[in-house]
């Protein structure tokens, strides 16, 4: 496929076949994945391949039990990383001055351009994956078990390997919905509601066919979709907590002087 077939055709892919994924593909992948665009070209990221079962039994409680830790062939974790960087600052005798937020942030849009380009190159291998949002939500306890530095945090992570499932592509908003031209243009209440029109009907009733998300959202009586994500997957228990967890974990690894 073209990079523009590839990019139309991905989906996440949660099931995998048994079967490794080759030691030359993964190289190529990851090879491809460090072209990315980069601050500065100072590339202050680092991947985290994990293959090990073992470790992939730490990793299922942080990554809330999701199955394709278990399943996949290997999983990869994406850190916002300046420990490198400013350990060559220090050998260079050049000031240290990221040592705080926007460094964590410069870091992790690095880190997120890198993993898009893993992504692409592994699907164009007719490999899979699937982003894991657990991976900056418990950022601490996955840093713990991948023995993080200072300066390192985990930001994005994925499951790889070969699909043994070939679901269907998710919808989209319309691109009308989201592109602004020259400057930001507000939204009616009319055009969100047609924005979200066709989210409306076919994410409800993907969430309808799932007999355990159905029987938390009929237990929960919500009503509509947009109720389904405050109510019952991102409650604002959920986010204050998980940005705590973030913040807190910040400052533990000397990124918020």
């Amino acid at each position: 496929m073209t990079t523009i077939e590839t990019i139309r055709q991905h989906r996440s892919i949660r099931r995998y076949k048994p079967d490794p994924v080759p030691d030359d593909v993964l190289t190529e992948v990851l090879e491809a994945g460090i072209r990315a665009s980069s601050s500065g070209n100072m590339q202050t990221y680092s991947i985290i391949v994990t293959r090990d079962e073992a470790l992939r039994q730490q990793l299922y409680e942080p990554h809330m039990k999701q199955r394709m830790v278990l399943e996949a062939p290997v999983l990869l974790t994406f850190c916002a990383d300046f420990h490198r960087m400013r350990q060559w600052l220090k050998l260079n005798d050049a000031p240290d001055n990221f040592d705080n937020f926007m460094s964590f942030m410069i870091a992790a849009i690095d880190a997120t351009l890198v993993s898009q380009n893993v992504a692409l190159a592994a699907e164009s291998h007719g490999l899979g994956i699937c982003y894991m949002g657990s991976t900056l939500a418990n950022c601490d306890e996955i840093g713990r078990i991948l023995q993080l530095p200072a300066n390192v945090v985990p930001v994005i992570g994925f499951s790889l390997g070969y699909p043994d499932e070939n679901p269907a592509l998710r919808d989209r908003l319309p691109l009308d919905g989201i592109v602004h031209y020259e400057t930001y243009r507000d939204y009616t209440d009319e055009r969100i509601t047609e924005i979200y029109a066709e989210r409306n009907v076919k994410g409800w009733k993907r969430y309808m066919s799932a007999p355990r998300l159905r029987k938390l959202i009929e237990e929960s009586g919500v009503e509509n979709l947009a109720q389904v994500y405050t109510a019952v997957k991102y409650t604002r228990q959920s986010h204050q907590e998980f940005s705590q967890t973030v913040l807190d974990y910040l400052v533990e690894q000397d990124f918020m002087n």
